[in-house]
């Protein structure tokens, strides 16, 4: 390697500017801060946000960053926590990067640390580049497969990245930004076996406050080692033992490689694991070109792969938190709703006798070709009905999912999903407003402009917010 890894990517970080990113690039962070920001709003209703508001906000009743764009307003770092994980509740939230989830991190903690400096909306989009470049970096030096040794990379890459935001929003200096990097090291953290639990949407929050604090740190004169995520004892040697990683090859940084134009960001149709998409796209194309009953199904199968299998490890779910993560719930979704959505991520839903009795149809097949420069996905993942008067109905195999970077949602689509999430979240706030100064976030002068594009939402009462506490009291079956 031309430069140590962890002094390089300081540098980068450092000297990147925003006159020098491609237009396309700017125009998917301003998508990956639409999309995070709508979920955001969304997931402000949910149990583990809530809870996370009781365990922080008692002792940071106060500061310069607000909670889901309303009046309520805590330090910048426990805004960071607070919004990542209401932007991560609802597994609504974008995907790339080897299944890393860069937005739910990289928006809040860019959003509440933009309120703490006063920053633009272009020191926003340059600081969001950094810290996606830098997630890009180091997450595809791994040879192997992160989630089949158990770590969750949002949790452990997101630090970093957060870390790298956030210096470029604080404009450090190389070294600087290379000891806010080696900090947010020592903090990263969180595991596969969380996946399905209430914990897991706290991976990003914590991510997006560890890397402000690292990024804080290194400003205020912390330093780390100067070979932290290179060191055989560093970063990377820690997450894979068994030397799956290249620590050999140059780094391919901007602008001689931009990440963000290769992988861009996908968009989620559904509120559930992403793994399970590709699957619930080709039974809703199935089930729009074959006229099928319910009661006509004798078996339904789906094919994809082990890496699929392991995450998607919930077979019986019983709650809609283990319903996200479980493709037999997935695809009796598909059939009995004929859609995937918010309204049908509840518990009663999911415990539903007709969900439960379709969910047992459901058979596994395992294809093993995980495709090289994935997180483990199949060439394509396939559906296939069985009826009760014989006939086999087979779905198109899908090779990419409605919403991926290679199969965009049209604009209007991501439109209506983010009025959908405003109007879930039963906050009073404009929707259209927001949107639309998100969509032109390169000329807010101030991120104020960007919070002044909807009036203060009217706060909910703390016993009305807490009485819509478990999923199933609040929402409806249907």
């Amino acid at each position: 390697m031309s430069q140590p890894l962890t002094a390089g990517l300081g540098r980068f970080v450092s000297t990147l500017v925003y006159e020098g990113i491609p237009a396309p690039a700017i125009a998917t962070v301003k998508l990956g801060f639409t999309d995070c920001i709508g979920v955001m709003l969304a997931g402000s209703r949910e149990p583990v946000t809530a809870a996370v508001e009781r365990t922080l906000l008692t002792d940071a009743p106060s500061g310069p960053g607000t909670l889901y764009f309303s009046d309520r307003r805590t330090t910048a770092p426990v805004a960071a926590m607070i919004n990542g994980t209401a932007s991560h509740a609802l597994d609504y939230d974008d995907v790339a990067l080897k299944g890393s989830h860069p937005s739910t991190v990289l928006v809040p903690a860019i959003l509440a640390e933009a309120q703490a400096l006063g920053a633009s909306g272009r020191d926003m989009i340059r600081a969001y580049v950094a810290g996606y470049e830098v997630w890009g970096e180091l997450i595809f030096r791994e040879r192997g497969n992160y989630q089949r040794k158990g770590w969750h990379p949002t949790g452990i890459f997101g630090a970093l990245g957060a870390a790298a935001a956030c210096a470029a929003l604080r404009k450090l200096s190389p070294e600087a930004a290379a000891h806010a990097l080696g900090i947010a090291a020592s903090a990263a953290s969180g595991v596969v076996s969380n996946m399905g639990a209430m914990v897991k949407p706290t991976h990003p929050g914590h991510a997006a406050a560890c890397g402000m604090m690292a990024a804080r740190y290194a400003a205020n004169g912390v330093t780390a080692a100067h070979d932290a995520l290179e060191h055989d004892q560093g970063f990377l040697r820690a997450l894979s033992p068994a030397g799956d990683v290249d620590l050999d090859s140059p780094m391919t940084l901007p602008p001689a490689r931009w990440r963000l134009l290769e992988h861009g960001l996908a968009i989620k149709k559904y509120p559930v694991c992403y793994r399970a998409h590709r699957a619930i796209d080709g039974m809703l194309d199935l089930l729009q070109r074959e006229a099928v009953e319910t009661a006509q199904i004798r078996s339904i199968g789906v094919t994809f792969s082990p890496t699929h299998a392991l995450i998607l490890k919930h077979h019986r779910p019983q709650t809609a938190i283990e319903g996200k993560f479980s493709i037999e719930f997935a695809l009796a979704c598909a059939i009995l709703a004929r859609r995937v959505g918010l309204r049908d991520l509840t518990d009663a839903f999911v415990r539903d006798p007709a969900v439960q009795e379709l969910m047992t149809k459901v058979a596994i097949e395992i294809d093993p070709a995980e495709e090289p420069g994935t997180s483990g996905y199949a060439p394509a993942d396939t559906v296939r009905l069985e009826l009760t008067d014989g006939r086999a109905l087979a779905g198109t195999p899908v090779r990419h999912a409605l919403g991926d970077a290679a199969r965009p949602l049209a604009a209007e689509d991501l439109w209506v999903k983010f009025e959908d999430c405003a109007g879930w979240s039963r906050l009073s706030l404009p929707a259209r407003p927001l949107f639309d100064r998100l969509q032109a976030l390169e000329d807010c002068a101030s991120v104020d402009v960007l919070f002044s594009a909807s009036r203060p939402v009217v706060p909910l009462r703390s016993g009305a917010r807490r009485a819509r506490g478990t999923s199933a009291g609040r929402r409806s079956v249907q």
